[in-house]
């Protein structure tokens, strides 16, 4: 080696700029089955208008799930499997879900500046008016979070409100926390499947006083004749307003008292036909921290499938699950931020620094696994890096016109298969998770075009979405701290 060189060597190794390196014994490419992939394109939207089975048969029973003493199952629906659908092809649906997306991407950014910013939503103050309690967006003192999507997510499970419980379909989300379904009488409801609950048919429906725990917990709440009012507001309009209580929640054959539920009498949003919301994130008001859950875990099948799998309570993570540290912010507590390290393309590590993904003490940047958004976002430098290194590896694709976030597409209409380079996850911990190639190279419609699945955000914060954990058994390991990924254990 000549001088130069070393002295460049040197400052370079000295500098911490990170370089691409192989990885020992990693594939470089995996098999993308084309054929399969537009063929379900084309079975969705007739399964969606013809079927819709569980919302459109309204089924007034619960679906049987497993319990012991020491663990709770109960099914897990895709949206395409119980709600029909309006679009008249793949590609509208398409544009719809990635709107959606945008939308709770917002949201959650959203979320995370408010509490940065210092501003707790318990100082965003409801405003009576009339005889009633409504929520008005001029009235709030910061930002509102935008919440499209905590109402039309894509994963929904079906549970019993109630002594004798009343089964209705909610939505799943691991970016909030406050559990609510619609209540009657309605001041104002949207029009949901099963029919509106009535707490006056419960003998366990229980209203919180103004000084329970669990209604200061509420980031914005009021009090009215000693009892707790709650409120949910999202930029968009969307919004749910009503009393705080306590309620019986039935889960197959478990039931479970006592569990703080929001009774919203006036309710506004996209909200397709669930009943309300079931929160999974990591505050205090969710529903695992409810049950004093250790762990829980789901996983999210195909969203173009009408099959079911399950959200499990205080199960093990399975055995040879890929592990990733847990964190917590310390500014908010919904979230589950993950340890994470790095990216590989085609069996290279990529140029990319850890700190692209580590939370800081302050409570910026980070990457959360969340079960409501669709599309995984990376910060834009680091999403470049994998996006440059993905084209380098599909030269031989022929490449197309992008699609709404999606900035780099392929015409694969004359293919049945195509080989594309991995793509894998490593974590803090040294574990690697390889995505399938299905789960990074998507049919945006029903003629052959497929985009890759990744896109930039301009935040701090990154997200892995839930079409990279499709088919995968996520699990929050939530006693020791762990996140664990399983694929194939649905």
């Amino acid at each position: 080696m000549g001088f130069l060189s070393y002295i460049l060597f040197v400052f370079f190794s000295a500098s911490g700029v990170v370089h691409s390196r192989s990885l020992p014994g990693n594939a470089k490419t995996t098999v993308l089955d084309v054929a399969a992939s537009t063929q379900k394109t084309l079975r969705v939207l007739p399964l969606d208008s013809k079927t819709g089975k569980a919302f459109n048969q309204q089924e007034q029973s619960l679906p049987t799930t497993s319990s012991s003493s020491s663990s709770l199952s109960l099914e897990l629906h895709s949206r395409i499997s119980v709600q029909r659908s309006s679009h008249a092809d793949y590609k509208s649906l398409i544009l719809a879900r990635l709107e959606r997306d945008s939308a709770r991407v917002r949201s959650l950014t959203t979320t995370l500046d408010l509490a940065l910013g210092g501003v707790a939503h318990s100082d965003l103050k409801p405003v009576y008016k009339g005889n009633g309690l409504e929520f008005e967006a001029e009235d709030f003192q910061g930002p509102i979070v935008s919440g499209t999507s905590q109402g039309s997510g894509e994963y929904f499970t079906r549970v019993g409100i109630g002594k004798p419980p009343s089964p209705v379909y909610m939505v799943l989300d691991t970016g909030s926390d406050v559990n609510w379904v619609q209540c009657a009488p309605c001041a104002d409801c949207y029009k949901q499947a099963d029919p509106i609950f009535q707490p006056t048919s419960s003998s366990s429906y229980s209203p919180l006083s103004c000084q329970a725990q669990q209604c200061k917990s509420l980031d914005v709440s009021e009090c009215r004749n000693d009892s707790c009012l709650y409120e949910v507001s999202y930029g968009d309009g969307s919004y749910t307003v009503g009393d705080f209580v306590t309620e019986t929640i039935t889960l197959g054959s478990a039931s479970v008292s006592n569990i703080a539920i929001g009774c919203g009498h006036n309710n506004e949003g996209l909200f397709v036909g669930a009943a309300g919301l079931l929160g999974l994130g990591g505050g205090s008001l969710s529903f695992p921290s409810q049950l004093n859950a250790t762990s829980f875990s789901y996983c999210l099948v195909d969203r173009d499938s009408d099959s079911a799998s399950t959200l499990e309570f205080d199960s093990p993570l399975p055995r040879g699950a890929v592990t990733a540290p847990l964190h917590r912010n310390p500014e908010l507590d919904t979230f589950y931020y993950i340890g994470m390290k790095g990216l590989s393309v085609g069996g290279e590590l990529l140029p990319i620094s850890e700190s692209s993904f580590q939370l800081t003490e302050d409570g910026n940047g980070g990457i959360i696994v969340d079960s409501g958004t669709a599309v995984t976002r990376l910060q834009t430098d680091t999403y470049n890096t994998l996006r440059d290194a993905f084209v380098k590896g599909t030269q031989h694709l022929p490449s197309t016109d992008g699609l709404a976030l999606f900035d780099t597409c392929y015409d694969l209409s004359s293919r049945t298969s195509v080989e594309i380079p991995t793509l894998s996850f490593h974590f803090a911990d040294g574990n690697e998770l390889p995505l399938p190639a299905k789960n990074y190279l998507i049919p945006v419609d029903s003629e052959g075009k497929f985009c890759f699945a990744f896109a930039p955000t301009s935040s701090s914060l990154s997200i892995i979405g839930n079409v990279q954990q499709q088919g995968t058994r996520v699990g929050f390991d939530l006693a020791n701290s762990l996140v664990g990924f399983s694929p194939n254990k649905c």
